[in-house]
């Protein structure tokens, strides 16, 4: 699975409503992947929800460290890549991290993202987070 900003954040806290549902995703999975722009996302969207910020930077360093999650860097051809996505589907709100992801988990075939982010589900892929309707 991907590893995304949303997914990390409900992994993190436990206060998060979908906290035990992304627990549950996380130790299913058999391969977590995840890239450099998710984690420099989640550092700014977790300084933004005002958490503690060793908390953050200590959670980020343990992700970084952990033998479980292949992190990707993105270089110039990796964000070359998700910018010709990004031009081909204007129609959409995707960020150039939700772009970056949608590159990856294409090269590795990877269809599950840990994310409550709907712009998976309209890329093709499978959201594993969402709340019951």
């Amino acid at each position: 699975m991907l590893l995304d900003t949303s997914g990390l954040l409900c992994l993190h806290y436990q206060a998060e409503p979908l906290h035990t549902q992304a627990c549950a995703a996380y130790k299913k999975a058999f391969k977590r992947l995840t890239h450099s722009y998710v984690i420099a996302e989640y550092v700014a969207l977790a300084n933004a929800r005002r958490f503690s910020r060793s908390s953050v930077l200590t959670f980020v360093v343990d992700l970084l460290d952990s033998p479980d999650i292949e992190t990707i860097w993105v270089d110039e051809s990796l964000h070359r890549a998700a910018v010709d996505l990004l031009m081909v589907r204007q129609d959409k709100t995707y960020s150039l991290c939700d772009a970056v992801s949608f590159v990856l988990m294409h090269q590795y075939g990877i269809a599950e993202a840990l994310t409550t982010d709907r712009h998976f589900e309209q890329e093709g892929f499978v959201r594993l987070l969402q709340l019951a309707k």
